[in-house]
């Protein structure tokens, strides 16, 4: 497969792109950027130095990969959906040197217009609601919505939402209704049981 760059876009000398990626107008990829294979990178996305990115994520429209974010396959990052890396930025006081890693796990999705604060990670197959803000880490499998993001319930790998509570002190088991998985929560945790 080959990858796909349209005129309008830069990818600095140095960048390390996997095969069958499509780079979109106007995007800007940095020279330490380090992208796995079939990655999709909408119109005026930014890829940092500092970036690493696993295969097959899709990067939609207007979204900033800072410095210091890491993202696993298979992970959507939705339209004008920010990332940040300093905690406390101020104008006047260069604080490169204290960038906070952010991790985000195979499989996840990150809503349109949320915002991820620095330093935080965001579990496997989680799903963060549109307009949510993230400060916080998030469990795997996990649905969080609001500002500040709060989780609300509980994912399937496939994306529909499974009928369990937040938390249980019993083992409990939920089916995904698309993929038949089954699915066990154990106090605040889920996971996958049995993939069909």
């Amino acid at each position: 497969m080959t990858t796909t760059i349209h005129p309008s876009a830069i990818v600095d000398d140095g960048a390390q792109l996997g095969d069958g990626c499509r780079v979109w107008h106007f995007v800007h990829i940095s020279a330490g950027a380090r992208i796995g294979e079939r990655c999709s990178f909408g119109q005026n996305v930014f890829v940092g130095n500092d970036v690493a990115i696993g295969n097959n994520v899709k990067i939609q429209n207007n979204v900033s990969v800072y410095d210091a974010v890491t993202l696993e396959d298979d992970v959507f990052c939705g339209p004008s959906m920010v990332f940040t890396n300093v905690y406390n930025p101020r104008s006047a006081i260069a604080r490169k040197d204290e960038y906070r890693r952010t991790l985000v796990r195979q499989g996840a999705t990150l809503g349109a217009n949320c915002t991820v604060v620095c330093g935080i990670t965001v579990g496997r197959f989680a799903f963060v609601g549109a307009g949510a803000v993230v400060n916080r880490d998030v469990a795997d499998f996990a649905l969080i919505v609001g500002v500040p993001a709060r989780q609300v319930g509980w994912m399937s790998r496939f994306g529909e939402r499974l009928e369990l509570p937040l938390t249980s002190e019993q083992p409990v088991e939920a089916v995904c209704p698309h993929t038949g998985d089954r699915y066990q929560l154990t106090g605040q945790q889920l996971q996958l049981i049995e993939h069909r």
